[in-house]
């Protein structure tokens, strides 16, 4: 008996985790936040880290990264507008191209603000013949995303090719739009991201255009439901005048789009039919079917249950 209580007892206590493991935990939680929590992601992990120096450590490198992922939208202090936080305009760690304006934004990545700008040297920017084609489709993007997207924001950068000074070389536009509503006091938070490469291959006369679109949503009202949808797509038009390249690339965009956004409102109306119904089994324990054509007859018998006293 003795001999069993000692064995019972020679248990082995959890190792602690090293500094580097905490930090990774941390990130992992951050850089994984909805659209819209991080800070309040951020606050929660320096209550469980109760370490200044890890905390800062994490968030340092997290912030970034999550910033560039969800491509957030930092108002200029200057009001000008609005510069998104991408790969595509990063010019090093903290300094952000926004090719509308020509301005370079400086922001604090942690504190999610534009601290600062500055003008953008001839250095930063595109040549006069390939910003001739992104004033263009800029143009014609705005009109699009303020039509689609309240509260959207958009930018078109140079991704390859931006030293091109006429015809007879390719060139790459990057099309990036951003749309997100935040509104915690509701429980819900949204966000839409699309980014579209646009290749211009000269010796082909094509213009040709491959997209990633990303929808994030998360339901946290007594309860805690997130959507991560994705959905890629290619297409491709015919190689015009930059004005006419600008319509017709932007025509490509909506219509796509619109027909992705469509294809999620339909699963969406489907759900009672379809997932919801997969989710129980076929027939209960009570060898009948569940009413999904009246689900309000639940909780309506329940109640009469509960007033006449049957139900106990």
């Amino acid at each position: 008996m003795a001999e069993d209580e000692e064995e019972y007892q020679e248990v082995s206590e959890p190792e602690e985790l090293s500094d580097k493991q905490k930090i990774d935990i941390a990130k992992w939680f951050l850089t994984n936040s909805p659209s819209g929590e991080i800070q309040y992601v951020a606050k929660d992990v320096r209550s469980v880290l109760m370490d200044e120096h890890l905390y800062n450590m994490a968030v340092s490198e997290a912030f970034p990264v999550y910033n560039k992922t969800h491509i957030i939208s930092l108002e200029l202090p200057n009001r000008s507008g609005d510069v998104l936080i991408t790969t595509y305009g990063e010019l090093n760690e903290t300094e952000y191209l926004d090719p509308r304006t020509a301005q370079v934004a400086i922001v604090d990545h942690v504190k999610q603000v534009c601290t600062e700008v500055r003008p953008a040297t001839d250095e930063e920017l595109p040549s006069p013949y390939i910003e001739e084609f992104r004033c263009a489709l800029d143009a014609e993007i705005i009109k699009y995303v303020d039509e689609a997207y309240p509260k959207g924001i958009c930018s078109v950068y140079c991704a390859n090719g931006k030293d091109v000074e006429g015809p007879g070389s390719d060139f790459e536009l990057a099309v990036l739009i951003s749309a997100a509503r935040h509104s915690p006091q509701n429980f819900c938070n949204g966000s839409w991201r699309s980014i579209w490469n646009v290749e211009f291959k000269d010796d082909m006369q094509m213009i040709e255009l491959r997209c990633t679109m990303q929808v994030g949503a998360h339901y946290f009202e007594e309860g805690n439901v997130q959507l991560d949808a994705n959905h890629e797509c290619n297409d491709s038009t015919i190689f015009q005048f930059p004005d006419d390249c600008a319509i017709s690339i932007t025509n490509i965009i909506r219509h796509h789009e619109t027909e992705y956004l469509a294809s999620l409102e339909g699963s969406y109306l489907n759900l009672p039919d379809t997932t919801f119904k997969d989710l129980r089994r076929k027939l209960p324990v009570t060898r009948t079917l569940f009413p999904w054509h009246n689900t309000l007859q639940i909780s309506l018998n329940r109640d009469i249950t509960k007033e006449i006293g049957t139900g106990k």
